[in-house]
């Protein structure tokens, strides 16, 4: 579904306003080719998309009041789930509603500043996915494995470290990547085969060596993703163990099975991550990214609170109470 057809790339290039100073190449913007259907295809495609964000906005939303409203709610765990559901809705609002904005106008454009802004929220909020979801790995091996520590071990104050320090290293790495992205002078040709900003297809279009940007994602990037997803393994490693030692079959089932929804979270955010970021850079293709992008950015957000409410037998109730006349109205 591209915004515009492969014809008008060019025309629309041609009306692009660029800047030469030396030679450095000052840029206003880019054109997103979005998600490469054919025109006819692109009302569905645009329905899909509004009904997807829709029940995104409404499952985290009902997710984050059924976690405020019920005091039995009131732990750890539910604390960075609602976490989780606000920075799903951010994280789905960095992307989509530009996409849907770029299919009605049939103007994919971004000014360089729109770009940059949209490329430091999309990595904030990613990174800000990747910690919350170590922090609930963490919470679950303090229930399983140190019950009797539990209280103290999840004290308010750890909770809202585990929730602020992230906060504040998600930044550091989104405007460290942005400085050294807004340095590079670009090509002529700014089309970036994606539906939004991603820092990847815009190191493409650069003109310079992008080697210190790329080696940057290597090893912070790599750092931030690969450490809290170490974390979780080693986390559900000792439960694991801790499982193993319960005597009772039923006992097994019933210990592990509240790590269920933790588990399928994990797996539908880190294995589009995988595939979009820490390929070889031999096997990139632009429509394979889109694809994983879409995954990570769109359908796991919408999925989350179908995963943590259908098998959460509190989250359930709570949502009944809320959704009662005698609550919502």
């Amino acid at each position: 579904m591209s915004p515009f057809n492969r014809e008008d790339k060019f025309s629309l290039f041609r009306h692009s306003r660029t800047m030469h100073q030396g030679n450095r190449t000052t840029i206003s913007g880019f054109f997103l080719l979005g998600l490469t259907v054919g025109s006819e295809q692109q009302l569905l495609i645009f329905t899909v998309f509004v009904c997807m964000y829709l029940v995104t906005m409404v499952g985290n939303t009902l997710i984050i009041l059924a976690i405020i409203s019920d005091t039995h709610l009131h732990s750890p765990m539910y604390f960075f789930l609602a976490n989780l559901s606000f920075t799903d809705i951010c994280f789905t609002t960095t992307t989509v509603p530009k996409l849907l904005a770029d299919i009605q106008t049939r103007n994919p454009y971004i000014s360089f500043e729109g770009c940059l802004t949209q490329m430091y929220f999309f990595m904030l909020l990613v990174d800000l996915d990747n910690f919350l979801l170590a922090a609930m790995a963490y919470d679950r091996y303090i229930a399983i494995c140190h019950p009797l520590h539990y209280v103290a071990l999840l004290s308010p104050k750890r909770c809202a470290l585990l929730v602020v320090i992230p906060w504040v290293i998600s930044n550091l790495v989104s405007v460290l990547h942005l400085s050294l992205l807004s340095r590079l002078p670009f090509c002529e040709w700014r089309v970036v085969p994606h539906f939004f900003c991603d820092l990847e297809p815009i190191l493409r279009l650069a003109c310079s060596d992008t080697k210190i940007n790329n080696l940057l994602i290597l090893v912070v990037g790599g750092a931030v993703i690969f450490i809290p997803f170490s974390f979780i393994l080693l986390s559900y490693a000792l439960i694991g163990a801790a499982v193993f030692a319960v005597p009772s079959v039923k006992g097994k089932w019933k210990t592990f099975s509240t790590c269920g929804s933790h588990l399928s979270a994990v797996s539908l955010f880190y294995g589009s991550i995988v595939g979009v970021y820490f390929l070889p850079a031999s096997s990139y293709s632009a429509e394979r990214d889109k694809v994983a992008a879409i995954m990570y950015t769109v359908v796991t957000p919408m999925m989350n609170p179908f995963i943590y409410s259908l098998r959460n037998t509190d989250i359930k109730r709570a949502l009944r109470r809320l959704l009662s006349k005698r609550n919502f109205f």
